[in-house]
């Protein structure tokens, strides 16, 4: 849970009452309070400043509304955080609220565990906007045109052995979990070869259903099959003199794989249904996510063809082997995104750095590119927050913290472990014993706080815990 000493919450609501409830629940947790009865009132209150860490805003109010309230808010303020609150949970409101730049949004009436929840989220999130403003972009996007982002030992062998292959028309294996950039790695060496100036296609193998693979690489003459109506020329004549990329080359056919083993060894390819052959001139660059060794044992991948292929091969780290790269990866996402012009952010919080070190990423660098991609459209301000993270990385993390509040039927620890009332009050006597001033007072007031969050803000149901008047709970309270 975050400090909440520190944090200030504005409650715009034109309902007193409301303000009030809202206001009790909040103070429990050491929030500090201020309210406006109107969005005007509120939105002067944000102008004047110094602006709240959360707003607690009412939708339906008499006056400005609370969406225009909002857009006003967010136009002094972008990195202003705002909860909305209703008591109409229709998806016209929830898509308006996000629309608008909300923080989130929350129903009416309020279950209290809920709001103390919420703003702890907030006040969390406020902080890591702070610690996001002091975030420096380490990597300049013109120093990584090939695309391959990272300084890691692993990656520095990678590029070594790209500018050793480049000057030579060997045939290179790369191989590596899916997401880890063999493509990219492919396109590099040709960009860096003496076919530079000719044609790079890049083929998914896996992609092409059997019967068509063929016909896609070699092509086909006019009848050879149902549905050929043309002549039609493949992928390997199309690259004559260039460079092609086979990747997922574990997924083709055998039969296929003989007649790439023909290209390597002859230079030649057969038009399916043609009864000639033509000379093609082309660099093979192949990838796979599979164990080929392990394939060529259970005859499932052709021996002649791997060491055929096998010449050079180039090995892609999974990401989780090379966490030191990650913040250099997230700059060089943001700043294309940000080129391209399709989010504002630009930083990051450094709680979020920390969540993506330790996440697994199963699917490496291109599962990293799709959450920057997907937290940074989500985001609400120039910085991306463990709010806007996937689930799978900022849901477990926030269930990690302390929870701001125990709500009735979860007991805290100690009285699952068993502690009995009788026995909580023989720890604060003796607690008490140790104290050199009266606290009698306080104790009662935070007490009551206590148990009138515990009770949901039902005031009548603490004052009967208390076995004390619900006016007598109020002045306790006051």
């Amino acid at each position: 849970m975050p400090e909440t000493s520190a944090s200030t919450i504005l409650i715009i609501d034109d309902d007193a009452d409301m303000r009030y409830s809202l206001a009790r629940v909040l103070s429990t947790q050491g929030y500090k309070v201020t309210e406006a009865g109107s969005g005007e009132d509120g939105v002067a209150a944000v102008k004047k400043g110094p602006a709240p860490d959360l707003i607690f805003l009412d939708i339906r109010m008499g006056g400005m509304s609370g969406i225009a309230a909002l857009q006003h808010i967010r136009s002094v303020n972008s990195r202003q955080l705002v909860i909305l609150m209703t008591a109409f949970g229709t998806a016209q409101t929830a898509i308006e609220a996000m629309k608008y730049g909300a923080f989130d949004y929350i129903m009416k009436p309020f279950d209290p565990a809920k709001v103390l929840a919420l703003a702890a989220k907030g006040a969390q999130a406020h902080a890591d906007l702070r610690a996001a403003g002091d975030y420096q972009p380490t990597v300049n996007p013109d120093d990584y045109r090939e695309g391959i982002v990272g300084s890691a030992p692993v990656m520095q062998d990678v590029f070594k052995i790209i500018g050793q292959v480049t000057a030579s028309d060997v045939t290179v294996m790369i191989t590596g979990e899916s997401g880890t950039g063999k493509e990219l790695v492919a396109s590099s060496i040709w960009k860096h070869s003496h076919r530079a100036n000719k044609t790079f296609i890049a083929v998914n193998c896996a992609a092409i259903p059997d019967n068509l693979i063929e016909s896609e690489l070699f092509g086909h003459e006019k009848g050879a099959f149902t549905g050929a109506t043309a002549q039609r020329i493949g992928k390997f004549e199309l690259c004559d003199g260039g460079t092609i990329f086979l990747d997922e080359i574990g997924d083709m056919a055998l039969a296929t794989q003989t007649k790439i083993l023909r290209v390597l060894q002859q230079g030649e390819i057969q038009r399916v249904g043609g009864t000639g052959t033509q000379r093609v001139n082309v660099r093979i660059l192949a990838a796979t996510n599979k164990d080929l060794e392990a394939m060529v044992k259970a005859k499932t991948f052709r021996e002649d063809l791997y060491y055929r292929l096998n010449v050079v091969r180039i090995k892609m780290p999974p990401l989780r082997e090379r966490t030191e790269d990650i913040p250099q990866i997230v700059d060089y996402c943001l700043q294309k995104l940000a080129r391209k012009k399709k989010t504002r952010v630009t930083k990051v919080s450094p709680e979020v750095l920390a969540l993506f070190a330790r996440h697994e990423w199963p699917g490496n660098v291109r599962e990293l590119e799709n959450v920057i991609y997907r937290s940074a459209v989500i985001a609400k301000g120039d910085a991306i927050l463990v709010k806007d993270l996937p689930a799978e990385l900022g849901g477990s993390a926030l269930s990690q913290r302390a929870a701001p509040f125990e709500a009735p039927g979860h007991a805290p620890a100690a009285t699952a472990a068993g502690l009995t009332v009788s026995g909580a009050l023989d720890f604060l006597a003796t607690e008490l014993a140790k104290a050199d001033a009266p606290v009698i007072p306080t104790m009662s007031r935070e007490l009551a706080q206590r148990l009138l969050a515990a009770c949901d803000g039902n005031e009548a149901a603490a004052a009967k815990r208390l076995g004390i008047t619900k006016p007598a709970l109020k002045k306790l309270l006051a």
